[in-house]
């Protein structure tokens, strides 16, 4: 029988490669429902070529073509509550995706969460949601994708630690007095991804690769201490485990997101999938330890997980919003760490009890951090 995926952000990097996979595994996948933000043309295309009825647009438009059924943030939820659908894939950036992931699993869908933010936010939450409905939340990350197809069949417990690997972006040996003069243009430049803006400008901070330590801790129930980080710059190997007699066991295959989609799509089964051999002749892999004095943000991600609920939230929330700045050319590249670090210097001790709390929270730390921006 074939699985029924509702593609959320079908024009972006993540939603591209899954709909190239529904298109060579026409046999084991049907796309129930689309959207996308504001790239009309290509929504309606995909709608053509698939016979998807189930439409939403998100951006504000006032008079959206007659073939797209849905329109807004609400309109989105509302498809995602009614389409006939077996899984949910949000391929939406930001803590705005985080909406999107709540009402697939209040809705009794399963989740491929490529949105990292939900998780980031309210993954206690999001758990304990999934196991009210009895949902299944499947990461769709490279390297989350690696730790779950290296846990499937080993006791968690036998696990001492997940080392999950970057490529370090491209300032990874840099000069720490060059990084003043970081232009947009160099720091959207990736070494080993293609990938849209906001990810690739976390990925050269090295805030992507926070976001996934504590996304990790949330999936997999791992602390602090038993997560590590290694340079690891051809983005061949995408996580490893070590065990507790001091075996490391890693994931590797060609730095494309499309086996991490295809497993995120066909859990819990595993497909055959016909895709250009991997071998690593021929291949070097080097690895080294991150430099968490020039790439502060990771060490700060490590530190919002030791402090409790709040501190991820935050640190989610000022980054997208210095990043954001950093884009828009009002701050330098070296301003997305201070504001950072000066949002979440701040008192973050209430409970996460909610997701209205997640939401307040998020708001606060972004009223923070945006008068902090303005007076740099």
């Amino acid at each position: 029988m074939k699985k029924r995926i509702i593609i959320l952000g079908c024009t972006g990097s993540i939603g591209t490669t899954a709909v190239e996979i529904v298109r060579e595994l026409p046999q084991h996948f049907e796309i129930s429902g689309i959207s996308a933000h504001k790239n009309e043309e290509i929504l309606l295309r995909l709608a053509r070529e698939f016979s998807i009825t189930h439409t939403a647009l998100t951006d504000n438009v006032s008079a959206p073509h007659e073939c797209i059924r849905y329109t807004g943030v609400q309109g989105l939820c509302r498809m995602i509550r009614e389409v006939d659908a077996d899984m949910v894939l949000n391929g939406i950036s930001g803590a705005s995706g985080l909406a999107y992931s709540i009402e697939a699993l209040r809705s009794g869908k399963d989740l491929a969460l490529a949105n990292k933010e939900s998780a980031v936010l309210a993954g206690k939450l999001l758990f304990d949601l999934a196991g009210e409905r009895g949902c299944s939340i499947v990461p769709v990350d490279s390297e989350h994708s690696a730790i779950l197809q290296l846990l499937r069949h080993r006791p968690i417990e036998t696990v001492e630690r997940v080392v999950l690997t970057a490529s370090g972006g491209p300032f990874r040996t840099l000069p720490t007095e060059q990084f003043t003069s970081i232009t947009l243009e160099q720091a959207l430049r990736h070494p080993t991804w293609d990938m849209g803006p906001k990810i690739t400008i976390d990925s050269s901070t090295l805030a992507n690769k926070g976001l996934e330590v504590i996304e990790t801790s949330h999936f997999f129930g791992f602390p602090p201490d038993a997560i590590s980080v290694m340079i690891h710059p051809q983005s061949l190997v995408h996580s490893l485990i070590e065990t507790r007699e001091g075996s490391l066991y890693g994931q590797m295959s060609q730095t494309s997101m499309k086996l991490p989609i295809l497993n995120a799509l066909s859990y819990p089964e595993i497909i055959k999938y016909t895709c250009e051999p991997f071998t690593l002749v021929g291949k070097t892999l080097t690895f080294e330890q991150p430099d968490y004095q020039r790439f502060p943000m990771l060490s700060y991600a490590f530190d919002a997980l030791r402090c409790g609920p709040a501190s991820p939230i935050v640190y989610n929330a000022a980054n997208e919003v210095a990043v954001e700045g950093f884009l828009n050319g009002t701050i330098h590249f070296t301003e997305i760490s201070h504001v950072v670090h000066e949002v979440l210097s701040r008192e973050w001790d209430q409970k996460i009890d909610s997701f209205d709390a997640v939401y307040e929270t998020d708001r606060r730390a972004r009223s923070i951090a945006e008068t902090l921006q303005r007076s740099l």
